[in-house]
Formats: C-alpha cells, sequence, structure tokens
C-alpha cells in the first residue's frame, strides 16, 4: 500500500522499478484516538515496517571492481586469499582490491605462480586513498574483525558486503569457503537476501575556549551547556558495534551523564558505559549483560559496565533519537572512549560525544536468509539455549488393564 499523494513521479518511477521491494503498514498504529484526539499529520512520522523478505540485492549494472578484504597475520588465509584472487580476475575478469600491505606480504611476493596475477591487483593504503566511489562489492575473509574493518573504511554509504568464515568466532560471517565458487557467482547474478546492519554516526564535540559554567538541568556545567555551539568537532565516525566509554586506567569509578534529545536521563557510575547497534548487542554488549537484538530492529542499545547499582538495567531507545555522553561536573577523573574497539581518546571536563543512527548501513549478504542466518549464529558461535534436553515422562502401565 502505497501514499500516492506523498510521492512525486520520480520517486513513483522508482518504486514501480523496484519489484521486489514492498513497505507494509502493518502493524499499523491508529491515528485517531477518542472522539476528537488525532495524530498531527505528517507524511515523514508515518512508520513503515519492511517485509524483510523483500531485502533483496539487486544490481543496476553488473559488478566490476571487488574489495578483498583479508585478515593479516594469519598465514592459514593466504592460500584461500590467492584462490579467490585468481577466480575473480582470471575467470570472472573483475578489477580486485586490496590493500598494499596485503599485497607486500612476504609469502605472496615470494609466490612466482601467482605474481601474474599480483600484478594485476590495484593497491589502497587506509587513511590515504579513497576507494570508496569505485566498489562494488566487499569480499571479506577471516572473522568478525573483517567486517568491522569493511565498515570502517566506508564512511558514506557501504558496498554490498559477503563474508567469508575463516576466522576465530564468525558471528558475522556466514558464508564458507569451501563453496566460495558457487556462492561468489550467485552474489554476482544478483537476487540475494541481505541484512541492513545498522550504523551509529558518532560525533566527539571537544569544550573551546574558558566560558564562565552555567547551570543546565540541575548541574553545574564548566564549559556551558552539554553540546552547545562552543566546542568544535574533533572526530566523526560511522561505527558498527559500538561506542564505548570507561573509566581508563584510573582506579576511581566513572562519572558519565547520559542525555536523551538533550534531556539528563541519568549519570552512570561504574566501570563505563556501551552505546551498541543491533549487531552490537552481541558483541561487548551481550558479555556485558545486554540482551540481544535482531539487526533488523531500528534500536539503539545503552548497556553500563559493572555500574555500582543493582537497578542499572541495560535499555533501548528509538532508533531516531540523539544521545550525547559527558563527564560528570563532580567527575574525579576523565573518560576514554573508543569506536569498534579503535581511534581510542581521552575525554575531558567540557567535551561531549554525540551519537545518532547512521542513515548508512552496511548491506550484509545473507547466506540463507536474514532471520536463519541470526539464529544459526547465536547456536553455532554464542551457544545460545543450549542444555541437555529433559527426558519425556515415560507412559504409566495400567495394571488393571492388563488383569481384565
Amino acid at each position: 500500500i502505497i501514499h500516492m499523494q506523498n510521492l512525486n513521479y520520480h520517486s513513483l518511477r522508482i518504486l514501480l522499478k523496484l519489484k521486489r521491494a514492498h513497505f507494509l503498514h502493518g502493524p499499523y498504529p491508529a491515528t485517531h484516538f477518542g472522539p476528537k484526539a488525532c495524530i498531527l499529520p505528517n507524511p515523514t512520522s508515518v512508520m513503515h515496517i519492511q517485509d524483510p523478505a523483500s531485502q533483496r540485492l539487486t544490481w543496476t549494472n553488473p559488478p566490476s571492481n571487488v574489495l578483498v578484504i583479508r585478515k593479516i597475520h594469519d598465514e592459514s588465509l593466504v592460500e584461500p586469499f590467492k584462490e579467490l584472487c585468481r577466480y575473480l580476475v582470471e575467470e570472472k575478469q573483475l578489477m580486485v582490491y586490496v590493500e598494499r600491505r596485503v599485497v607486500e606480504d612476504g609469502t605472496l611476493k615470494d609466490d612466482e605462480l601467482f605474481g601474474s596475477i599480483c600484478n594485476q591487483l590495484c593497491t589502497f593504503r587506509e587513511g590515504f586513498d579513497d576507494i570508496s566511489d569505485c566498489i562494488d562489492l566487499i569480499i571479506c575473509l577471516g572473522g568478525d574483525g573483517t567486517l568491522l574493518y569493511a565498515s570502517s573504511l566506508f564512511q558514506g554509504s557501504v558496498p554490498p558486503v559477503m563474508a567469508f568464515h575463516l576466522g576465530s568466532l564468525g558471528f558475522l560471517t556466514p558464508f564458507k569457503f569451501e563453496s566460495y565458487k558457487t556462492e561468489v557467482a550467485k552474489v554476482l547474478e544478483g537476487n540475494a537476501a541481505i541484512t541492513l546492519r545498522s550504523r551509529l554516526k558518532v560525533k566527539v564535540v571537544k569544550a573551546g575556549g574558558e566560558e564562565q559554567g552555567e547551570e543546565h538541568n540541575g548541574f553545574l556545567c564548566p564549559h556551558g551547556p552539554p553540546g552547545g555551539d562552543a566546542g568544535k568537532v574533533t572526530l566523526q565516525l560511522q561505527v558498527l558495534n559500538e561506542v564505548v566509554v570507561d573509566r581508563g586506567p584510573s582506579s576511581y569509578l566513572s562519572n558519565v551523564d547520559l542525555y536523551l534529545n538533550g534531556r539528563l536521563i541519568t549519570s552512570v557510575q561504574g566501570d563505563g558505559v556501551i552505546v551498541s547497534t543491533p549487531t552490537g548487542s552481541t558483541a561487548y554488549a551481550a558479555a556485558a549483560g545486554a540482551s540481544m537484538i535482531h539487526p533488523n530492529v531500528p534500536a539503539i542499545m545503552v548497556t553500563p559496565i559493572c555500574p555500582h547499582s543493582l537497578s542499572f538495567r541495560p535499555i533501548v531507545v528509538p532508533a531516531g533519537v540523539e544521545l550525547m555522553i559527558t563527564l560528570s561536573p563532580d567527575a574525579r577523573n576523565t573518560a576514554w572512549v573508543s569506536f569498534d574497539g579503535r581511534k581510542r581518546q581521552e575525554i575531558q571536563h567540557g567535551d561531549c560525544i554525540k551519537i545518532t543512527a547512521s542513515c548508512y548501513p552496511v548491506p550484509s549478504i545473507c547466506c540463507h536468509d536474514l532471520v536463519y542466518d541470526w539464529f544459526e549464529s547465536l547456536a553455532q558461535c554464542l551457544h545460545w539455549n543450549v542444555r541437555k534436553r529433559q527426558a519425556g515422562l515415560a507412559q504409566p502401565s495400567d495394571s488393571s488393564d492388563t488383569e481384565n
């Protein structure tokens, strides 16, 4: 069902071309309450719940440039990497991009048979070369860290990611390398199921100037209201798993304030706090006692790390809100923040971390479908709900029947 009056002609043409994509207004919320109350009409606030079966990969043009990411410092991945590159270059005639440090690996440089393939590979350096506008497909060889690394390379739109399980855990890598030719051929043809893994857009705002402190929501803020215009953005990232704020090397409790859409919600006193995506809910957040959220659920999870409170439970908030974390005015020490385990830095009084849902998800290609893959990962990698089966009750014998 499509509200035609909310679509211009161009949008309508695009929707008509997407044969498999459709949206469900269900369960569609009622907009009228009682005889006179209703939700203010606003086309942008209509809740669309996408049918998971409609999330299918299709190519507008055949893919030609493939980025292959290999786990570094793992000799067991050298042969699979060479096999895959040879297949993509020689059999599929694709342009293959790899990191320069991968090609400079001594094992590859000494392989004369692979030399002709190696000379046809395009190389790049992280932080120096921008490949965001020339990659059609990403193939990861390794563990979950390779998918996180692939996400970090694309701070805007991310190409579809196909991840092969050749690492230690493999929660995010559903494909087995034994059948890589068949699986890659299917993906290149299109019509594969995908999971849109949401990311977090994170800004680190440093305090600017030595301004007079003022009261905000009952707390004295040394540099004015948190998130004001006094500071400057020093870092902006797209994060796939989580943002972690912790006490660092200090022996004191971490003491940070958590804001939701500008309102102070609570102060976190403990080892720190984790703000995670549904994808990250099965990572550090799960180890800290959080629930596990399917990646298709539009939500952000807030999980305290060892809180000094018996009643501080992890919470799930809507994906559309803005979270902000600052040091509490009376905090005894600074805090440290990291993003998917990288770019760790110190947060001081007056600094703030702003977190919102990103509009650039990671389209992760499914091996089967987005429901089966996720529950299989829960069972195989995390041993979710694994226990010895309870024996059934034995059928009681009826002595009266046997006697008669």
